[in-house]
């Protein structure tokens, strides 16, 4: 009781319930909302602090800039979504503040299109050398098909593709990089999808800033290439999977095109299939034979492989199903 209380008190004030509902809509910083509010960075400081600590807000540093989304636990978190809701759409202030909203992406997206005409090239070099994006795709959605999927964690997320990719297949998506100019695109294109329940943070897939158990499945798509120690980031998403979950790799089967890695950055020339099961083995996932999809100069690899959900898997491996097997 007292918690919901301290919550219709943080958002019993004009300012604050219009900074609680942008803040539904996408996720901003002081800087984006004192331009949209036409309020001092003091003031607007304020009120985010007051609904930060009533739990309606969450708030998370990226480097020098923070960034406030609604809440999505606890009954404060319930609370700011039903208030948000309630907000009738037609109300004079709120359209105001949506179109406002709407200007700041907009510069959030000239900003993604420089970043893009700046590496176009690049990107076009290395999608010529393998199988159609559009197949991959396909092959990574087939893949999220195979089972209900509540919580998704993208790794490597850049423009933030694979959480548009699975928009309708997963209840909430978190999608991490360590690249802010990605980040910004993946913000925008997240705003623009009306995908409210997904989110984007900077972070290392080495040292993941989440508990243990807390994704239903982690991608990815594209990045492993680029890791320094590609073991050590299998065994951290290990760590953030539940009983149960799956990890799912899209990368370069082991090739010899040795320009990716002196013109693009690639740190590894694809992986062999007896390395990425070592690793997952040495993570306790207990991986399955992967697909090979063709085309090109380089092959690309779609592996999956599961944390165990049961006392069966030991040390990577199903030994229930084997002595069910012989037996």
């Amino acid at each position: 009781m007292d918690e919901l209380l301290q919550g219709l008190r943080a958002v019993g004030e004009h300012t604050r319930l219009r900074i609680l509902s942008l803040c539904a809509h996408a996720e901003l910083t002081v800087s984006d909302l004192v331009e949209i509010l036409g309020q001092s960075q003091p003031r607007v400081s304020r009120h985010l602090k007051l609904l930060v600590e009533a739990g309606l807000l969450s708030r998370h540093q990226e480097g020098p800039w923070a960034y406030y989304r609604l809440s999505e636990r606890g009954a404060s978190g319930q609370l700011g979504r039903m208030i948000v809701d309630l907000l009738p759409p037609d109300d004079p202030q709120q359209s105001l503040d949506l179109q406002r909203l709407q200007a700041v992406t907009e510069s959030w997206a000239v900003r993604a299109a420089a970043y893009f005409r700046r590496n176009a090239a690049n990107w076009e070099r290395i999608r010529a050398l393998h199988v159609d994006q559009a197949k991959v795709d396909a092959a990574l959605l087939s893949e999220l098909d195979r089972e209900p999927v509540e919580t998704l964690l993208d790794i490597g997320t850049g423009t933030g593709h694979v959480l548009q990719l699975a928009r309708d297949r997963v209840t909430t998506a978190v999608g991490i990089d360590r690249s802010r100019d990605m980040l910004n695109v993946a913000r925008a294109n997240i705003f623009r999808a009306g995908l409210r329940h997904f989110q984007v943070r900077q972070a290392d897939m080495q040292q993941l800033p989440f508990p243990e158990a807390s994704f239903d499945v982690a991608t990815l798509h594209m990045v492993l290439h680029y890791a320094e120690r590609p073991g050590a980031a299998i065994r951290e998403i290990g760590r953030v999977l539940r009983p149960g979950g799956r990890l799912i790799i899209a990368d370069f089967a082991a090739h010899d095109v040795n320009a990716l890695k002196e013109e693009h950055a690639h740190l590894w020339l694809g992986f062999s299939e007896s390395l990425l099961d070592d690793w997952c083995q040495a993570a306790g996932l207990v991986s399955e034979s992967p697909r090979h999809l063709d085309g090109g100069a380089i092959t690309v690899l779609l592996w999956s492989a599961r944390k165990p959900a049961n006392d069966g898997f030991v040390g990577g491996r199903d030994h229930s199903a084997r002595l069910e097997k012989s037996a």
